[in-house]
């Protein structure tokens, strides 16, 4: 498929499409009048991208797992990998962490608002909301 039919399967624009490219996270095959042509490969390889990118990983990285893939089994690919794995699932870990102190967080402060209850309660949700920020805040991580 072209570009414009490809971007929009996957709800993107041409251009973040073409990035990818010129960034070598994805490479169609080039017709003999120029126009890309996006294939099973490519839809792959954008799946993966789509997936790598939600847990968290950057394009470089991706780039980088790229590479890796690319280059002869060894000692050394093997153990970069592992260790932006390894990087990574700590973050996720910490993030799911974070999350699920968030989600009773809010069911709590959702019990305390409810049969509006929120004046009386109001402190104590302050509180809650400024424990929140400060979990956050040692986490140094404000990018969500």
């Amino acid at each position: 498929m072209r570009i414009k039919e490809f971007a929009n399967k996957y709800q993107l624009q041409a251009d973040t499409i073409r990035y990818y490219e010129k960034e070598g996270l994805l490479q169609p095959n080039r017709r003999e009048n120029g126009y890309r042509e996006y294939d099973e490969k490519c839809e792959k390889q954008l799946q993966l991208l789509s997936v790598l990118k939600q847990l968290g990983f950057t394009l470089k990285e991706i780039q980088q797992l790229i590479t890796l893939n690319g280059q002869p089994v060894s000692a050394e690919c093997n153990k970069a990998a592992v260790e932006l794995f390894a990087q990574k699932l700590m973050a996720l870990e910490e993030k799911i962490r974070f999350y699920q102190l968030a989600l009773n967080t809010l069911q709590t402060v959702k019990e305390l608002v409810s049969g509006g209850k929120y004046q009386e309660n109001e402190a104590v949700i302050q509180e809650m909301v400024l424990n929140l920020f400060n979990n956050r805040r040692e986490r140094g991580n404000n990018d969500d």
